[in-house]
């Protein structure tokens, strides 16, 4: 069997050197762009800055630390549909009343955080989308030590 050349005439101009030079260009151009868009959204999102000087932060720690630990208390959380449950206990089980400063939000990023006064053993009605969520959590001592607890809870879906 045997082919016969087409008698129409091919129509078009030539693929030359500047038109895949072009077309490359036009790749590399559109995925760079893209990923400086990406880039940038990320560090608006989380610039990753825990604190602003880490070591001036590092140089009081040890104190912070240990004072903290004198006080003995625990934090517990509870999720269920609608209602977040922070308990405070001190080192011998009875709940503390002190008051806690409570910032919710994703651990990858700040734009969500949100911030709530919260007394222990009182349930915050809070409605929280599965995943992952960072809970952040200070008091003062009646002493006027500072306590600051960071806790991840999961959210099922």
């Amino acid at each position: 069997m045997t082919t016969r050349p087409s008698s129409r005439p091919l129509t078009g101009r030539p693929l030359t050197g500047r038109a895949v030079f072009a077309m490359f260009a036009g790749g590399f151009g559109i995925i760079i762009a893209v990923n400086l868009v990406l880039a940038t959204n990320a560090v608006r999102t989380f610039s990753g800055l825990e604190t602003p000087n880490s070591y001036v932060a590092s140089q009081s720690f040890d104190a912070r630390r240990a004072a903290q630990e004198a006080l003995g208390w625990e934090v517990t959380a509870d999720y269920a549909p609608g209602s977040l449950l922070i308990d405070l206990t001190d080192a011998t089980g009875l709940r503390v009343a002190q008051p806690l400063a409570l910032t919710i939000g994703r651990p990858t990023e700040e734009l969500d955080d949100t911030s709530y006064d919260v007394t222990p053993g009182d349930a915050l009605p809070l409605d929280l989308a599965p995943g992952r969520w960072r809970l952040d959590l200070t008091a003062e001592a009646p002493d006027g030590t500072p306590f600051e607890r960071h806790l991840v809870i999961e959210v099922a879906s």
